[in-house]
């Protein structure tokens, strides 16, 4: 039977929207009304604003964006390729891909998937017929930019609009930057500004994401912000803590609690993730696996798998993070915590999608250092805190290979023009002295003022066809610490010893003492073997970056403060005997200093990996073997010493840590250690330790 429709059957009227999307929300979709994000989001998408639109996960950002866009489209008789989808994951757009392909069917247009998994004959079909709105990556962006198979100038010089989705994961790393000088330099062949409206998940800085998004300040206006009315989340979320003591506890939890459920589990390293599906596996649960060395086409069987099954479980690490669509979901697990508030986040917003259910989270703890890290974490967001998005100082890496690129995307361009193409997007501000080495070293050849692709370049980055220049980009630098086949952690570069110290200084981790054996770059992999340690490692700190935020509220809890969710019995017990354990650590009137009998203190400064490592750069001194929570001082430095350190001054890295920095052998040398250097500091952070009583330390006399 077909029902009649009218516009009196959205609550509220009609939405501002093509008539024909008013039509298909009703009998396609079977909703009542827009919410309000999509309801919000129509005039200012529709008016060609640059918009961020903010909203939980699964909280109807695509529509957002999507609904008014094709609405214009139709209404401004819009041809060719007008709009592109961006979203950082090929999961996420296969999964998106079937929704986005029939909202454009509505209106009689057309949507094509574009990505490095899309077969030949497809992308012919591509080229030979335009689809309206393209779903891709950055990468096959560059791709399609730098291909002779693509007339690039024909195929984008109808573009008008672009939707950033995933905005928050883009700007915190140098995909973000990637992807803006390859906007750059499609306006440039669209031969007009093009619209860029960036779907968030919460983040505590919208409007500066916003306005990094517009790129060039070029002919650019204010971005709005639209973000979803707090009022339509009017169930506060179910959040608990537990101390389990170990993983096999965590297992035996999850196989016995919410049984006939469909429970996602998150962990931290996928070493953590495998261990715990085993053992769930052990115990009789249907278990399923996503994490980033599985294949594609594993992690898709086990997403598929779990969407359609009942009473089971799916473990994952950060790969689920992200918007992929795994179908209803009862609860969220999540085994210690993740490394910052806004993951927390977007896994809670995992759950609570079907009417009548409600956001949740359970957190499992465990050990000390797990419990202190979750407390940590729920105690900053239960106080509203969200960590700003910041996208990675000095990309100058990147304009490297963008000049690149761009030969290679022109056969040859102006050697006095070619800031034209980016403008004063600041990926290039210090583009001359990147293009000056790259001329000089021969990667980049100048004829009659002309430059082209030079023999350097094809040396280091020409094999398949240039593909090693357009591959993924990395964020912050860390590396996966195997000892056999064995996954022991993960450290960030400031954590490791240096190549001369190595074989007297082990590196800790996880409690116990490694002998760095080699470190491969390319794979961003050590390898190491068990040793026995030496002094004390009772306390390690986690040798990935933690955040100053989360050091701060790790010195708190310790101090006494307790998060106000669910806790379980085991949970204040075991929080007293931690403070009781680290009681001489902390100080509620200033810093500890911790006295040593062997000469060397302890400055308990609990600000984090980075700006500890800038505290010891600040003094001159070697920051290599940095924590968390703690400094390590050498004998003859004291406090007076300390607090004259300059906190402008970046760690020192090593030469082979450079090699970390993607396209760093397009750089010079000293550019290259100084842009990794400054993405390894928190000036900040440390100006915070400096201005605490640092010079009314408390001293300690350390334990034994």
């Amino acid at each position: 039977m077909t029902s009649t429709w009218t516009s009196e059957d959205l609550v509220g009227g009609e939405t501002g929207l093509d008539e024909s999307i008013d039509y298909h929300i009703v009998n396609s979709l079977g909703w009542r009304s827009l919410r309000p994000l999509q309801a919000a989001a129509v005039r200012p998408v529709r008016s060609g604003a640059d918009c961020v639109l903010v909203a939980p996960t699964a909280g109807g950002k695509t529509e957002a964006a999507i609904f008014p866009l094709i609405s214009e489209m139709v209404a401004g008789g819009w041809s060719g390729t007008t709009v592109l989808y961006v979203t950082p994951l090929r999961a996420l757009l296969n999964n998106l891909y079937p929704r986005v392909e029939a909202y454009g069917a509505w209106l009689g247009r057309t949507v094509s998937l574009w990505h490095g998994d899309v077969g030949a004959s497809e992308r012919r079909r591509i080229l030979a017929s335009r689809p309206d709105v393209l779903l891709t990556t950055p990468e096959s962006l560059e791709a399609m930019l730098v291909s002779r198979r693509v007339d690039h100038a024909s195929f984008f010089s109808s573009l008008r609009a672009v939707v950033i989705d995933e905005l928050h994961s883009f700007a915190g790393s140098d995909r973000g930057w990637h992807l803006l000088a390859v906007l750059e330099r499609l306006e440039r062949l669209a031969g007009r500004p093009i619209q860029r409206v960036g779907l968030s998940a919460t983040v505590g800085n919208p409007e500066a994401v916003g306005r990094w998004m517009q790129g060039s300040t070029v002919a650019r206006r204010p971005v709005e912000v639209v973000r979803e009315d707090g009022a339509g989340a009017s169930v506060e979320p179910e959040v608990s803590l537990d101390y389990v003591g170990s993983m096999e506890n965590a297992a035996t939890v999850i196989s016995r609690l919410h049984r006939g459920e469909k429970r996602l589990v998150f962990l931290e390293s996928r070493r953590s993730a495998e261990e715990l599906a085993f053992l769930l596996r052990e115990r009789g649960v249907t278990t399923y696996v996503s994490h980033s060395s599985l294949s594609a086409d594993e992690r898709r069987r086990s997403e598929q798998a779990f969407a359609e099954a009942k009473d089971t479980v799916i473990v994952a690490t950060s790969t689920l993070e992200l918007g992929v669509d795994i179908g209803d979901l009862d609860r969220v697990i999540q085994i210690d915590a993740p490394r910052a508030v806004s993951s927390f986040l977007q896994r809670l917003g995992r759950t609570g999608r079907r009417p009548g259910t409600s956001r949740n989270t359970l957190f499992l703890a465990t050990d000390l250092a797990g419990l202190l890290s979750a407390s940590a974490l729920l105690l900053l967001w239960e106080r509203g805190f969200v960590e700003d998005v910041v996208p990675p100082v000095h990309p100058r890496h990147l304009a490297a290979q963008q000049l690149l690129a761009l030969a290679l995307q022109e056969s040859s361009y102006g050697a006095s023009t070619w800031r034209s193409w980016w403008r004063d997007l600041p990926l290039m501000d210090d583009g001359a002295e990147v293009l000056e080495f790259l001329l000089g070293e021969g990667f980049l050849i100048e004829d009659s003022g002309m430059l082209s692709i030079g023999p350097r370049a094809e040396e280091e980055f020409g094999r398949r066809n240039f593909m090693d220049l357009l591959a993924s980009f990395t964020a912050d630098l860390e590396l996966r610490v195997v000892a056999g086949t064995k996954e022991i952690g993960f450290v960030s570069p400031l954590a490791l010893p240096r190549p001369s110290d190595r074989k007297q200084k082990p590196l800790v981790l996880a409690g116990r003492g490694w002998f760095v054996r080699s470190i491969d770059w390319d794979r961003f992999t050590v390898w190491v073997e068990e040793v026995p340690t030496k002094g004390d490692v009772r306390w390690p700190s986690d040798q990935i970056v933690e955040s100053f935020e989360i050091c701060q509220a790790k010195r708190q809890v310790i101090l006494g403060a307790t998060p106000s969710v669910t806790l379980s019995k085991r949970v204040p017990v075991v929080l007293e005997r931690l403070r009781e354990q680290r009681v001489e650590h902390v100080d509620a009137a200033s810093t500890v200093l911790q006295r040593r009998p062997s000469g060397s203190d302890i400055l308990w400064t609990w600000a984090g990996l980075k700006a500890n490592a800038t505290l010891l750069a600040g003094l001159g001194l070697d920051s290599s073997g940095v924590e968390n929570e703690r400094i390590l001082l050498p004998e003859d430095v004291d406090l007076r010493q300390i607090s004259t350190a300059d906190a402008r001054v970046v760690p020192v890295v090593d030469d082979e840590a450079v090699r970390g920095l993607k396209f760093s052998a397009a750089l010079p040398p000293g550019l290259a250690a100084k842009t990794l250097g400054e993405r390894l500091a928190d000036p900040q952070g440390a100006k915070a330790v400096l201005r605490s009583a640092v010079a009314q330390a408390r001293p300690v006399q350390a334990e034994g």
